[in-house]
Formats: C-alpha cells, sequence, structure tokens
C-alpha cells in the first residue's frame, strides 16, 4: 500500500472534500444528513474551520482519500476546551487504517491547540467507526433515542469522549 500523507486541507481540496462528505451522507453510516451538499456550502463550511477549528487531508498517490475536521461543539465559552470531530474516508479506502491515522493527527492538533476533550456522535450500526474509537481510547456516553430520521425511520445516534 502506498504510503498515506496527512496535511492541512486548503481550498484546492475542497472539491475532493465534498465529493467524499457526499459520499457519507449517500452511503447512511456517517451523518444525519439527507441533502447532498455543493460547493458554496463546503466553502463556507471551509470558512468557519480556520485557525484551531482544522480540518486535515489524508492523501495517498496524490489522492485524496479521507478528511477529518475539529468542529465548534458549543459556542458557550465555558466549552473552549471541548472539540467536535468528523472523519470521513472515501469508500475505496474504508477500513485500511486511514481514519486511525487521521485521528492520531486531529488528537495531536487538538492537544496543541487547547482541546481537552473530543467528543463525537455516530450511530450504533457503524462498528468500523466504533472500532476506530473504542481502540483509541474513546468511551460511550450514551444513546440517544430517535435522533433523526433516515429513510423514513428514525434512527439513534451514540456519543462518545475522550478526555486528553
Amino acid at each position: 500500500m502506498n504510503m498515506v500523507i496527512l496535511r492541512q486541507a486548503t481550498e484546492v481540496d475542497l472539491g475532493s472534500i465534498l465529493t467524499i462528505y457526499n459520499q457519507g451522507i449517500e452511503d447512511r453510516i456517517a451523518t444525519l444528513e439527507t441533502d447532498i451538499k455543493d460547493e458554496a456550502y463546503m466553502s463556507d463550511w471551509f470558512n468557519k474551520h480556520q485557525g484551531r477549528y482544522s480540518v486535515l487531508i489524508a492523501e495517498q498517490s496524490d489522492q485524496v482519500v479521507g478528511w477529518a475536521s475539529i468542529n465548534l461543539y458549543n459556542p458557550r465559552s465555558a466549552n473552549d476546551g471541548v472539540g467536535d470531530i468528523s472523519i470521513y474516508i472515501h469508500r475505496d479506502y474504508r477500513g485500511k487504517g486511514i481514519g486511525k491515522q487521521l485521528l492520531q493527527k486531529l488528537e495531536e492538533i487538538g492537544k496543541q491547540n487547547n482541546f481537552y476533550k473530543f467528543v463525537l456522535f455516530t450511530f450504533p450500526f457503524n462498528t468500523l467507526g466504533q472500532r476506530l474509537y473504542h481502540r483509541a481510547g474513546y468511551r460511550e456516553v450514551g444513546i440517544f433515542r430517535s435522533q433523526g430520521v433516515l429513510e423514513g425511520n428514525f434512527v439513534d445516534v451514540m456519543a462518545m469522549e475522550k478526555l486528553f
């Protein structure tokens, strides 16, 4: 397997980020979002992910194969040290260790930027994602029952956290 390079995302990467995010939406495994996103949405999203709220890219053979971000958890100053994280992997590269590399780097960046805790929200049926997070020391906080609707059915969402 070719080496994976991790780096900060730039505006040039937005098309690839968009493609991978839309795969996550289409595959119904990573988000409650159901509307496919466009370039304007991603540009606005990217502008909100500057400074401490980083976006990382995983590249392999000059192709973006995944991305990860530290997102604002809550705008209240009491929650400044808590980051909400997202990791999305191109569907052809899932289960190959790229998420683990992105998560490790995201945690390094989080600590450097004075985050003391990361939280995330995942579907209970996303066992691939949960395995990644459990192995990295995240714990299940609980399940939000019927937190959203996908394909006309209520779905639960699992909250997880890790203190640094």
